[in-house]
Parts: structure tokens; sequence; C-alpha cells
């Protein structure tokens, strides 16, 4: 399915009013700085936070509090203010059987189909923890892998698992990611372009807009 673009001034309203549009009650998130200002705005909405399951997309392994977790972001921005059950990859132990496992109690066997999945973009065009020319791309089976990264390893869940889901959101900010987006808007062969969920919407703000 050809994605959807919207360039809009504030990502973050924009991602916000997506998101209470949409109602998701199970949803992975995304690390990085974009989606912070969503986080932080989500925070602050009335929305029924106690039937919601909070996974995570991808996770540095690192303790959760490391400046470098993803999981510590979000915590600090949304997941400390709102009532809402919380599955975090354990990146101290780098285990990514455990989270397979933790899935597995919660939606069941299977490739899972969340309702939400909030994703970044890199200048090279990698989502989630999926890099080019990596083994973790053309993983099939496996729902939660580890990859291997210059600066920690790292656990992310598989295409798969993004392209099962209902609708998958790219938040996409500033000119250094203006080609990526481009390539991933013409469905060229990069990580993010494989994502094939039922919907899949980009929010780009207008440093990023081909």
């Amino acid at each position: 399915m050809k994605p959807e673009l919207l360039i809009t001034a504030n990502i973050s309203i924009a991602a916000a009013a997506k998101f209470l549009a949409l109602q998701p009650r199970t949803l992975s998130l995304a690390g990085g700085s974009t989606p912070r200002p969503l986080y932080e705005r989500l925070s602050t909405c009335a929305f029924p936070w106690p039937d919601v399951h909070i996974f995570f997309g991808d996770e540095r392994c690192v303790p959760p509090d490391h400046p470098d977790s993803n999981y510590r972001m979000a915590y600090e921005a949304l997941l400390s203010k709102v009532p809402v059950t919380v599955h975090r990859m354990p990146g101290e132990s780098c285990n990514a059987e455990a989270y397979e496992e933790d899935l597995s109690e919660v939606v069941g066997p299977g490739v899972p189909q969340f309702d939400l999945v909030l994703l970044g973009l890199g200048e090279d065009g990698h989502t989630a923890s999926l890099f080019p020319g990596d083994p973790a791309l053309e993983e099939k089976t496996r729902r939660v892998v580890r990859v291997q990264r210059p600066d920690h390893p790292r656990l992310t869940l598989t295409l798969p698992v993004f392209s099962s889901a209902k609708v998958a959101l790219f938040l996409v900010s500033g000119e250094s990611k203006r080609e990526a987006l481009r390539r991933l808007l013409e469905g060229e062969d990069i990580p993010a372009a494989r994502v094939q969920a039922e919907k899949v919407l980009i929010f780009a703000d207008e440093a990023a807009a081909p």
C-alpha cells in the first residue's frame, strides 16, 4: 500500500489528533528525539489509558535508566504520567526470547496485530533497529531479534510484526531526513519501505518534505 503523506508545521499536534481518532489499545513506541513532543502531548490527553498495552519497537541494550534508553525517554515524557500497562524491552539483558514470551502472554502466539506502531526514519532509511543490509531484515518467523550496532547491541521487532499492524505511523523531522523520505515515498529498497501495514501514514515537517 502506498504511504499517505501529511506535511505539517507541528508533528506532535497532528500525530496526537490521529492517535485520539484511532483510539489504539495496543501500540509500540518509537525512540529517538522526534516522538518525544508527541509523548509529552499525549500525557496531557484524556484517554482510557488503563485499557492500553504499550510495547516498544526497539531498544538499545542498556539499563532502563541509561541516557540512551528508549524506555527512559518514553517514561519521562509519557509513561510515568498515565496509568498504562507497559511491556518494556529488557535492554539490560538484551534477551530477545524473553520479549517474545512477553508478546505471547499478552497477544497470544503468532504475529501480533498492533492497533498502531509508531516509527522513525533514519537518514540511511532504517526504521526501529532494522538497518540496510542487516540480516534482521530477512527474518520471517521470529518476532524479536537482537542486532549488533557500533554504539550498543539492540533489540528490535521484525518486519512481520510492523507489517501486521493496522496502522504504521512514521514521524519524520528535519532537513537531514529529506532524501530518506523521498526514497520511502517512492518505494525504494530501504528498510522503512518494507513496512507494509494495513495503512501506512507519514507525518513530516516542512523541513523534511521532499
